[in-house]
């Protein structure tokens, strides 16, 4: 059935099909727009069976991730009583840790803990991945100008980036809240932030160890360093939570507490879209729904990137919260039967209007290779809106833009999926976080990948320790060396012949940078570079 064929009647009728909706969400999902025909549900629905009682089986404590021996229990952290008789213990855990999160805050709001200098006023969190995007996202999508506490984010290694977040906090550096997240304990990217927070604040005569707080793993490297040195305070994390789904755990629910948010409301939004999407039924069930079209608009394979367009400000940061989400659960090479798939949904998106004047040309006229997502936000602002023009708000022309868009791309046969909210806010925002990690599960069961592993990314840190490693012996030669050395003789000499260019990079690298005392010769080819001491 080619959808742009219907009648409006025709759409209308389908759109009232295929709507679920929730009132007391504030939430609806329209599939409508997608090119599945009326039995496609109907072929799908044992499998989805089969992915619902997995989904169940993880909810009750079932083994999930097989290459750590470990349960994946995010959705407990907003529903404690769902792993109160299996794991009371674990109940107890995530109870005692939201209540003394909300204590520790209000010390903190209330000045009974202060800073080096005064009053703590802003915060400064320190993570990569999953442990920095969950807090950019509640941050950008729930502040305000009068929020309790401002953020800053050292989401990088990167010198420049961590120079300028320095000097945009300025004179405050004393009175900034420094909250480090590392599940391990060894995160080397975590790590490199915390050290360079010390040495500013140390620079500057501040106790950084009086204003530093560790979000960890109890009896990790970096809770004992906490613990040992009398840090302002540790909160725990679990090994049964993927830093990817950790945005309803200390890791989202202390900073955004210090910025003002209400986690409580957030927490209860993630609970009421659990509920939603723990149901049995794929005709009433939005996680199953997406999921389905997933399936649908991908082959089953990936064939198709997602593209997503929220018409919000407020929540332009949520595909890149949902590209780490959807990319590190789906994109494997392997399924658990140990079979070669290369899975994966590739996710980009920025905002609408915006996208409008920017890569919408290329949705409409160019190659057909993805899906869309509208997320459209009923609610335009706290107050009233003036016209721009006759009987016209910005906010409807905002609407109007969604509107013309998804017509545009629907009149050329493209799969569209719409989710409208009524406003955000941190129960909303929670629904969604909640509805997305159920269709990642679900989606993940239908195609028979664990979504809960992520081999990719620690075989990158194990080639980047490597480089690192050959760096130490590259400079170890050049220190030694009687006269300046190509790429070529330095890698020979280090025994790495064969990693010549990666040597190179190395070298040029550190001949930029006054750090490792390196210079360099420039020669007529890369090969014919020097490098020796400065």
């Amino acid at each position: 059935m080619i959808l742009m064929q219907l009648s409006g009647e025709q759409l209308w009728q389908r759109y009232r099909d295929y709507l679920i909706t929730d009132e007391a969400l504030g939430f609806a999902l329209d599939v409508s727009r997608v090119h599945f025909k009326d039995d496609f549900l109907k072929k799908m629905t044992p499998a989805m069976e089969a992915a619902f009682k997995a989904m169940d089986e993880l909810e009750q404590g079932a083994i999930a991730n097989q290459d750590e021996n470990r349960m994946v229990g995010h959705y407990w952290l907003r529903n404690p009583e769902l792993v109160k008789q299996s794991h009371p213990e674990i109940a107890r855990e995530i109870q005692d840790t939201n209540a003394a999160i909300l204590l520790f805050v209000e010390s903190i709001h209330s000045g009974e803990k202060v800073g080096s200098t005064g009053k703590f006023k802003n915060v400064l969190h320190i993570g990569i991945g999953g442990s920095a995007l969950g807090p950019q996202f509640l941050e950008a999508a729930l502040g305000n100008p009068d929020d309790k506490l401002k953020m800053f984010f050292f989401d990088n290694t990167d010198p420049d980036g961590i120079d300028r977040t320095i000097e945009e906090i300025g004179d405050e550096l004393g009175q900034t809240l420094i909250t480090v997240v590392s599940k391990s304990g060894g995160t080397q990217e975590t790590r490199n932030g915390m050290i360079e927070a010390r040495l500013a604040c140390e620079r500057r005569g501040l106790n950084f160890y009086q204003q530093a707080v560790a979000i960890t793993q109890v009896n990790s490297k970096l809770d004992k360093q906490a613990k040992a040195e009398n840090w302002l305070a540790r909160f725990p994390l679990w090994d049964w939570v993927g830093g990817r789904t950790s945005i309803t755990c200390a890791v989202g629910l202390l900073p955004a507490a210090l910025q003002g948010i209400d986690v409580n409301a957030l927490l209860q939004g993630a609970a009421d879209m659990d509920t939603l999407t723990r149901k049995h039924d794929l005709r009433t069930n939005p996680a199953a729904m997406l999921a389905m079209m997933w399936f649908h608009c991908t082959g089953g394979r990936g064939a198709r990137d997602m593209v997503l367009l929220p018409y919000k400000d407020r929540l332009a940061l949520f595909s890149k919260y949902l590209q780490q989400l959807v990319m590190e659960s789906l994109g494997k090479e392997y399924s658990r039967s140990n079979r070669l798939v290369r899975q994966g949904i590739a996710v980009y998106g920025n905002k609408g209007s915006t996208d409008q004047h920017a890569y919408v040309q290329q949705l409409r006229e160019g190659v057909p290779n993805f899906f869309v997502t509208f997320i459209q936000v009923l609610k335009d602002r706290a107050g009233v809106s003036a016209a721009v023009d006759t009987d016209v708000t910005t906010g409807d022309f905002l609407h109007g833009f969604w509107q013309g868009t998804r017509r545009a791309l629907y009149d050329n046969d493209t799969d569209l999926i719409s989710i409208i909210l009524d406003e955000v806010t941190p129960h909303s925002v929670g629904a969604m976080i909640a509805l997305y990690e159920r269709a990642v599960g679900l989606y993940a069961e239908l195609i028979n990948v664990n979504a809960y592993h992520q081999p990719g990314v620690e075989a990158g840190k194990k080639a980047a320790q490597e480089v690192l490693d050959l760096q130490l012996k590259l400079l170890q030669h050049l220190r030694s060396a009687h006269a300046p050395l190509t790429a070529e003789d330095l890698a020979a000499l280090t025994g790495s012949p064969t990693e010549t260019e990666t040597a190179y990079h190395i070298l040029r690298h550190m001949a930029a940078n006054p750090d490792h005392g390196v210079r360099r010769w420039a020669g007529e080819t890369p090969a014919a570079d020097r490098f020796g001491p400065q």
